[in-house]
This record gives C-alpha cells, structure tokens and sequence, in this order.
C-alpha cells in the first residue's frame, strides 16, 4: 500500500517537472529571441508577476547594451525589485538607472524611486539607524533637485517619518541611562551630554518637557555622588538646568520634583560656602598663629 502512495507520488512530481518545464515562461526563456523575451518581459510585468518579468528583464539588460528597450528594461527591472521587497536592490537599481539616464523622461522618478527605497528599508527605531540617515539624505538631496515634482509632498512626508523615528531613538537613547542599574558617574554625565544633544537636535520634540528634567535630576544626582571639590559647581549646574526647566515648561507636572532638588541644591551650595569659610580661617590661623605669652619673671 505504501509503495502505491510513492509510485503516485512520483508520478505526480514528474508531471509537475514536465508542465513546467514546457510551461510558456520556460519556453520563452529557453527558446525565445531577445525581441520575443522583451515582449514577454513586459506582459508578465503588466500581470504583475514581478518574479517572471525580472528573470526575463536580468537576462535582456546584457544583451540589449546600446539599444531603445535597454533603457526601459533597466527601469522596469529596477521596479521588479522594488515590488518583490529587495528594496537595497532596487535602490542600487534605481540609482544607475539616473545615473546612466540622467536625459531620461524616468529620471526624476527613478531618483525619487531610489530615494523610496531606502526609505522601505529603514529599520524599526531600536535598531542603528545609518540606513535611516541614509535615506533621509536621499529624499532631502530629490526635494532640492526636483523641487516642484509631483513626488514632493511624498518625499516630505517621509522625511518627517524618519525623523520621528531619530527622535524616538534619541529620546530612548537618553533615558536609557535612567533604566541602568547601579547609576554612577559616568552615567550620569552621559545622561546628560545625550539630553543636551537631543535638545539641541529636536528643539520642538515633545520628549523635551521630560528631558529638561531628567536633566536636572541626572546634574543633581551627579553633584550628590561627587567628591566635595566638584560638588558646588555640579549643584550650580542644577540649579541652571532647574531655572531653563521651568522657563519653558511653567506648568510642568515635574515642577515639584524639580523644585525639591533646586532647594536642596541651594543648601548644600550654603553648606559648601561655609565649610570653605572656616577651612579659610584655619589656614588664615596656622599661617599666623596668636604671639605666645611669656610669663614674666
């Protein structure tokens, strides 16, 4: 009984092969002239069957060198590989086509198509994101050489995608250090070298409200954890990053918490004041001790 079951199942494998192998596609490729394949090309293309057509397309872009349909078999290969999801291909693709075409009438589509395609390949925020710099590069470099093309408002849009995507990156790059365990120095200064440049990168990011105080709190945590010499200038930095804070966010939900940390910043900056005060009279006492008395005879 099982032989039965394999016997037909060859049989049936074997008529697979031989439709297949006498199957149009496979005929046209094996036996079909460049003219015929061209043909071919662009009808499997039409269907939407990106997979035949770019088979067909690999094969005639060689042999069509210096020949009317080069040209479009390039673009429309480029698009086969756009649409099967190879976006890094079809970017490449793409990218020859306006080079090697630059008086093309499918330039300018081509040099935005390149541009769309690193945009499809842009990783998720978490991951590194070059590819993302990259492509935003590409799309802003298409918006400054086409400037009224009908890609525009597209390409714009993207670009505002990406960079959200940065700043959702940046953002939890920042915070990452308030997550760490064991919080030290060296954290603490990068928490805040990370916010600073965030600032600066994403001025009207509405992650700054949170920042402009995790700011204060790292300054503050870090003057806290300090040797007394640097102390006082680290709680002076607070207490600046505190007054910033509540400039631009007066209504802040973190108002209080940074209002506890600038008080106390304040009165260790006293403390440390007087401490350096009387170190300075004991200085002052050691370099001139008081004239001994001598007893009178």
């Amino acid at each position: 009984m099982q032989h039965h079951h394999i016997g037909k199942f060859l049989l049936g494998t074997w008529l697979l092969f031989l439709l297949s192998s006498c199957s149009p596609f496979s005929k046209l490729q094996k036996s079909g002239n460049d003219e015929e394949k061209y043909k071919g090309a662009v009808q499997y293309y039409n269907k939407g069957d990106w997979y035949k057509a770019g088979l067909l397309f690999e094969e005639l872009i060689p042999v069509l060198k210096g020949s009317t349909e080069s040209e479009m078999a390039q673009f429309y290969y480029a698009y086969t590989q756009f649409r099967q999801s190879q976006y890094l291909l079809s970017a490449t693709l793409f990218k020859k086509f306006y080079e090697t075409f630059a008086r093309s009438d499918y330039a300018q589509e081509a040099m935005y198509m390149y541009a769309y395609s690193l945009y499809k390949d842009t990783p998720a925020f978490n991951l590194d994101q070059s590819n993302t710099l990259t492509a935003t590069a590409a799309l802003q470099d298409f918006i400054n050489i086409y400037p009224d093309s009908k890609y525009r408002d597209d390409a714009t849009k993207q670009i505002q995608e990406l960079r959200e995507k940065l700043e959702r990156k940046a953002y939890e790059k920042a915070k990452l250090y308030y997550k760490t365990s064991g919080f030290n120095i060296a954290t603490y200064k990068s928490a805040v070298i990370s916010i600073n440049n965030f600032q600066r990168e994403f001025p009207d990011s509405e992650y700054n409200e949170e920042l402009a105080y995790l700011k204060v709190d790292a300054e503050f945590s870090l003057a806290q954890n300090s040797l007394e010499t640097k102390q006082k200038e680290r709680y002076q930095d607070a207490i600046s990053y505190h007054q910033a804070f509540i400039d631009k966010f007066p209504n802040s939900k973190y108002l209080k918490q940074s209002e506890k940390m600038f008080e106390t910043s304040q009165k260790e900056i006293d403390r440390l004041d007087k401490l350096e005060q009387e170190r300075e009279k004991e200085k002052e006492k050691l370099k001139n001790p008081p004239a001994k008395v001598t007893a009178a005879n």
